[in-house]
């Protein structure tokens, strides 16, 4: 394993010293395969599209990143900023690295949240044009367009972690392959007509099934709190260490958005909206 890690060091120092040009890139694309962006932009930007495709992007990025969390806890996992310290890296072959503001995550590293969640996620979206190209469009070099789009950008999303030191490379490749086979599970199932209990239930399960599964791991000896630990005494700058990466940040944002999510489809609002649209179309 150790060989594994000192690869993954490898290819960071590859990326930083043989690409410098390409640094605001990373840091773009990072910043737009940062789970909290699908909350903030692409369902918004989904939605308006397509209410079914918006509410689906919603609602894997939910239970995805809920899934994450657990997988973290379970499969620990270092990060390369903090690995290189601790493991004495760099008194064995010194690397030129470096952090960034994006690096300091305090959360276990496997598998990686940005590949796992966003390429789930992401995956309604590239289907439903996939679709509609396939319907317009007889090249089939055009049809596979969506295809290749999604799969460059959750590419580019995983070089971008591991430019950062805060993933190595057998952590993306686990949230790519983990994320593409969630999207597509999950796609077929999104609940677009369910009762609001059942959100209000979903939200109250995610919230009391990770706090069981936190205490029950706590109960038996296991310091989940040691990434929190160590990502605070390697990160370069204090200011870097991101509090929103802590696990129930994103536990309290996935509970909070199935609720939000039943209380908004339930809101006259929202039935008044559809009824609109249905009129249009008629």
């Amino acid at each position: 394993m150790e060989s594994t890690l000192g690869a993954g060091i490898a290819m960071a120092e590859a990326l930083q010293n043989q690409l410098p040009w390409l640094e605001n890139v990373w840091l773009w694309v990072t910043f737009l395969g940062d789970p909290k962006s699908l909350f903030l932009f692409y369902f918004p930007a989904a939605y308006y599209a397509s209410r079914r495709v918006g509410i689906a992007v919603l609602w894997i990025s939910l239970i995805t990143e809920w899934l994450n969390l657990v997988f973290k806890w379970f499969l620990f996992g270092d990060r390369p900023f903090w690995w290189v310290h601790e493991s004495g890296y760099y008194s064995q072959a010194p690397a030129q690295v470096h952090q960034f503001p994006s690096s300091c995550e305090t959360g276990p590293g496997s598998p990686s949240g940005h590949c796992m969640i966003t390429g789930a996620a992401l995956w309604p979206i590239m289907t439903a044009v996939s679709s509609q190209m396939a319907t317009r469009a007889h090249s089939r070099w055009v049809r596979v367009i969506p295809s290749l789009a999604y799969c460059t950008f959750l590419l580019a999303v995983g070089l971008s972690r591991v430019f950062l030191l805060a993933h190595f490379p057998h952590q993306v490749l686990a949230g790519l392959i983990t994320g593409a086979v969630l999207g597509w599970l999950m796609t077929p199932q999104v609940p677009m007509e369910r009762e609001l209990s059942f959100y209000g239930l979903t939200s109250l399960a995610l919230l009391l099934g990770a706090s069981l599964i936190y205490w029950t791991l706590f109960t038996l000896g296991l310091d989940l709190s040691w990434s929190i630990n160590l990502a605070s005494k390697w990160c370069e700058r204090p200011e870097w260490v991101h509090l929103d990466s802590r696990p129930f940040a994103s536990l309290s944002r996935d509970s909070g958005a199935a609720l939000g999510l039943g209380i908004a489809l339930h809101s006259p609002c929202y039935a008044q909206a559809g009824q609109h649209s249905l009129k249009v179309l008629w």
